[in-house]
């Protein structure tokens, strides 16, 4: 019979196997993302009209997610623009979208259904308005609209929000001074080429496609708006997030002759809610940080965005897991 182990043998029996399950431990943890697991699952990502520049960047991040994030599946649904897209994520219908910062304030400011729930992820680049008329028009400004057919973007979207703000800033009143025309960029190029419109405003980065494309078979024109700032911030509220800009002479060659044009910008945000996993939106974060070129070489506006200026989120605070990605690549 085996004897027994004396008593100060069998302690140093015991913290061996201790210490060893210890060091075992944290051998696990270090080759284990205990608690580190990769985000999965799906979600929805709410963009904009079908030519517009919400859509093409919205494909682009799908791609460039499904690489960082192979076990998130991002479904796109295209709307009429910003309003739409808050609408949808403060009320689930959506997980992320892109807004301007105009269209988070009012959604903010009417104290909409859902309005304490959105944050941001990242600013991402600046919208240039664009007040189109054919060449020969006698437009030169925005008050020159009155009495005349005006596309004004569609009714749940950041350009139509934008168009009413600086109609009234012109001095005309956008529902009896003018005869607005509900659409959005996928229609207004047509509409004016047919003559069925005097003028649309657009709000997107530059260059957007479908006026690029228009300027290449009809002579058209952009009115400068820059003049409009000052008014548009003595009106308070959402208006103090526009900003005076200028498109540069080669956004659209076909119809600046060489020529820079004054006007209004805003910025856009990547939107969520405090509700979505901190994780993901995290991994969203950095895909969107990390994706700039390879977005930026097909849409030219994703070029600006900018680490240094993506954590400025204004009037939406950062959600948490967009805090975690900043704090993870601060120098």
């Amino acid at each position: 019979m085996l004897q027994a182990l004396p008593r100060i043998s069998r302690r140093r029996a015991l913290q061996g196997s201790a210490a060893a399950l210890v060091v075992f431990g944290l051998l696990m943890w270090w080759l284990l993302p205990i608690g580190e697991s990769e985000p999965r699952g799906r979600i929805t990502f709410s963009t904009g009209v079908t030519t517009g520049v919400y859509q093409r960047y919205g494909e682009l991040l799908d791609t460039a997610l499904a690489h960082d994030l192979p076990d998130v599946d991002m479904r796109l649904r295209t709307s009429e623009g910003s309003q739409q897209n808050l609408a949808r994520v403060a009320s689930g219908e959506a997980d992320f979208t892109i807004a301007t910062a105009d269209a988070v304030a009012k959604y903010l400011q009417d104290g909409m259904p859902g309005a304490e729930l959105l944050r941001s992820c990242a600013r991402l680049y600046d919208d240039y308005v664009q007040l189109v008329v054919p060449k020969g028009s006698k437009v030169r400004s925005a008050a020159d609209l009155r009495d005349k057919r005006v596309a004004v973007g569609q009714d749940g979207s950041g350009v139509r929000l934008v168009s009413n703000q600086l109609l009234t800033a012109a001095g005309l009143d956008p529902h009896l001074d003018i005869t607005p025309v509900s659409a959005g960029i996928d229609t207004m190029p047509g509409l004016l080429e047919d003559g069925d419109i005097d003028a649309f405003f657009w709000s997107g980065g530059l260059p957007t496609s479908a006026v690029r494309d228009l300027s290449k078979r009809f002579e058209i024109r952009l009115v400068p708006l820059g003049e409009l700032v000052d008014k548009l911030h003595a009106a308070g509220g959402s208006t103090r997030h526009y900003r005076s800009a200028v498109m540069p002479a080669d956004a659209y060659r076909n119809a600046q002759d060489g020529e820079a044009v004054p006007t209004v910008a805003v910025a856009n945000l990547l939107v969520t809610t405090e509700l979505m996993d901190a994780s993901l939106t995290e991994g969203l974060t950095r895909t969107v940080i990390g994706s700039r070129d390879r977005i930026g070489n097909q849409v030219h506006a994703a070029q600006l965005v900018d680490l240094r200026s993506a954590i400025y989120t204004d009037p939406l605070p950062l959600h948490e897991g967009a805090q975690r990605y900043y704090r993870s690549v601060k120098p």
